[in-house]
């Protein structure tokens, strides 16, 4: 997939991106788990790292999942990843999982996690699903706002997830395309 706007390429990621995926996962993550109260060391680990490559190179290989990766001026600037949906009760022939959104921190506020969620919901479009889900982290209000925006709702389940904070489930239900 080829997506280009005015200023950013929304392509396909491939293998060669794996280590600038893995240091914008890891800035971003950052980001937003400090803002919710975990040590940086904890976040920031040589361990943490090369399980985050580990988990974008096997994502980067796996048939069943889409990796887009935005990038403007030869930068990654933004990344996302989906695929079926993780837990049993829902339902694989209706909806898609976005398993992860991330914008480099210093280009939040451009436009280009709009422009990765608007990919993901053609992919599902075009993949004839009727909605979509994903986990935010409850420390994470800037995350659960953009998905606000873009029309997700929480739908109560949670499970837990760092720093004494649950993950909280929301879902987006499509309609008509225009």
């Amino acid at each position: 997939m080829i997506v280009t706007t005015s200023q950013t390429l929304l392509r396909t990621a491939s293998l060669d991106d794996l280590d600038p995926i893995v240091d914008l996962h890891s800035q971003a993550r950052t980001a937003y788990y400090q803002a919710g109260g975990l040590s940086e060391a904890e976040l920031t680990s040589p361990e943490a790292r090369s399980v985050r490559r580990e988990m974008w190179m096997r994502a980067v290989q796996d048939d069943t999942r889409t990796v887009l990766c935005a990038v403007r001026e030869s930068e990654i600037v933004g990344i996302l990843a989906m695929g079926p949906p993780l837990e049993a009760d829902l339902d694989a022939s209706a909806v898609g999982q976005l398993h992860q959104i991330h914008v480099r921190p210093g280009r939040w506020g451009q436009g280009i996690g709009s422009q990765l969620h608007a990919a993901f919901v053609q992919l599902l479009r075009d993949a004839s699903l009727t909605g979509g889900v994903l986990e935010a982290w409850e420390r994470n209000s800037r995350a659960q706002a953009f998905y606000a925006r873009h029309g997700w709702k929480p739908d109560g389940h949670r499970r837990p997830g760092p720093g004494q904070a649950n993950y909280l489930r929301m879902q987006l239900v499509l309609g008509p395309s225009s």
